[in-house]
């Protein structure tokens, strides 16, 4: 599993399920985008899930990154993106294989939403649908993390 956190102040996601056109939006806050490997469990899940929503990325006020969102009171967007786990180790075209398949993928996405939602308020991406994410990146701090 991996995650690819950005600390924003804000960030729009549109949204174009299947002809369904919706828009969410968040302030300050996370967002996480998710890759689910075809070997990933709800251990894994749960490890993730509970290091993004501690990750400590906000200022304090002696302006020290000592904070995580729910420090903060903030927001946070979660995206699923099967391109994370893509290999691009041999030539010019990215190998999907070891993502997991959406029957496996979309369950633990969704339970990595409910971890969240139990803590922080949360807005969410449709999985599998075409998505548009504008957002302002604060730092800019983006971090790559391994569940």
């Amino acid at each position: 599993m991996k995650a690819i956190i950005q600390r924003v102040d804000s960030a729009v996601i549109d949204i174009d399920d299947n002809g369904i056109k919706t828009r969410e939006e968040i302030g300050k806050g996370l967002v996480i985008l998710l890759g689910i490997y075809a070997t990933d469990t709800e251990q894994n899940l749960k490890t993730l899930a509970e290091r993004c929503r501690g990750m400590r990325i906000f200022c304090d006020e002696n302006d020290k990154m000592n904070l995580s969102v729910n420090d903060i009171g903030g927001e946070v967007l979660i995206v699923s993106n099967f391109t994370l786990c893509a290999d691009t180790s041999h030539g010019k075209r990215p190998s999907f294989i070891a993502a997991a398949r959406p029957e496996q993928a979309k369950p633990l996405y969704d339970k990595f939403i409910e971890m969240f939602k139990e803590h922080t308020p949360v807005k969410t991406g449709v999985f599998g649908a075409d998505m548009k994410i504008n957002l302002v990146n604060d730092g800019p701090i983006t971090l790559v993390v391994d569940g």
